[in-house]
């Protein structure tokens, strides 16, 4: 029975190594791919923000003055290039950790996107162990729910700059345009939802009047709506570094199974191992 733990535990420890191999290959994927997103995402949102002033509301924009124009613009470029810097502070240099992303937009004149900076126990760092499967799949996980929380708020703030320019419709109060599009984002086939360019949404929103609520009418608004898969199918390197990471990640389910079921056997020659050597004749 000894052997048999033994012999079992030298699987495990070689599904560790095999593991923390994965893990460190997974991390640089993210890292390679992260850094394909950052202009790719710059690139679409400015794609996406044209189109909706020459073509959603091209009246609204004309209607700027030309100092407007360029401040919008370097406005947008701004928040573009604060979301790069957010999406790679998800990705360790050398070793693979978890952190408690919160992406957070302040409300200010210029409307920035907060670096995670806020206060330096908001972002401590925690050592993952590479040569877990199940921690590494955790870490996977948050770091994709981090990159869609980054790509969701920053269409929310670049809304709002658009709107505090005067480019969307004044009488869609923020809380509003927020929910509205955080809604529909959420609801890809909703009978509201009107087709529309990639990273853009084309919705119809009911508006109560305030002072007769039964009166409300329907008004067809267009907004920034940054959707990942459709940045990563404009950009052929960064949809290949996806397609690396599904590779990576197939590799890590595999081993993940086999080690889960190593760490089974290993409990049961242990439990069989104590229940032999407690076990006396009366």
């Amino acid at each position: 029975m000894a052997r048999a733990i033994e012999r079992i535990e030298k699987e495990i420890n070689e599904l560790k190594v095999a593991i923390s191999a994965i893990a460190q290959e997974l991390n640089s994927a993210y890292a390679r791919y992260i850094n394909t997103l950052g202009p790719a995402l710059q690139k679409q949102l400015i794609l996406a923000s044209y189109y909706l002033c020459t073509q959603g509301y091209p009246e609204e924009f004309l209607n700027l003055s030309l100092n407007q124009r360029q401040k919008l613009q370097q406005g947008i470029r701004k928040l573009s290039k604060e979301a790069f810097q957010q999406l790679i502070s998800y990705i360790q240099p050398s070793e693979v950790t978890q952190t408690e992303t919160v992406v957070e937009f302040e409300k200010e004149e210029n409307t920035e996107i907060e670096n995670g900076e806020k206060e330096e126990n908001e972002q401590q760092p925690k050592v993952l162990d590479p040569s877990n499967p199940i921690e590494l799949v955790e870490w996977q996980q948050n770091l994709e729910e981090a990159i869609q929380e980054t790509l969701k708020k920053l269409s929310q703030v670049v809304n709002i700059l658009i709107q505090k320019n005067g480019v969307l419709p004044k009488k869609l109060p923020e809380p509003i345009l927020v929910a509205a599009t955080a809604a529909a984002a959420s609801s890809e086939s909703s009978s509201n939802m009107i087709p529309s360019p990639p990273n853009l949404l084309n919705l119809v929103i009911e508006i109560s009047n305030d002072e007769d609520s039964e009166d409300s009418s329907l008004t067809q608004i267009m907004a920034i709506h940054l959707r990942l898969g459709e940045i990563e199918f404009a950009e052929a390197t960064l949809l290949a570094e996806r397609k690396g990471i599904r590779n990576i990640l197939m590799q890590l389910n595999k081993l993940g199974r086999e080690y889960q079921k190593r760490q089974r056997e290993l409990k049961i020659a242990e439990a069989e191992a104590a229940w032999r050597a407690s076990w006396f004749e009366d």
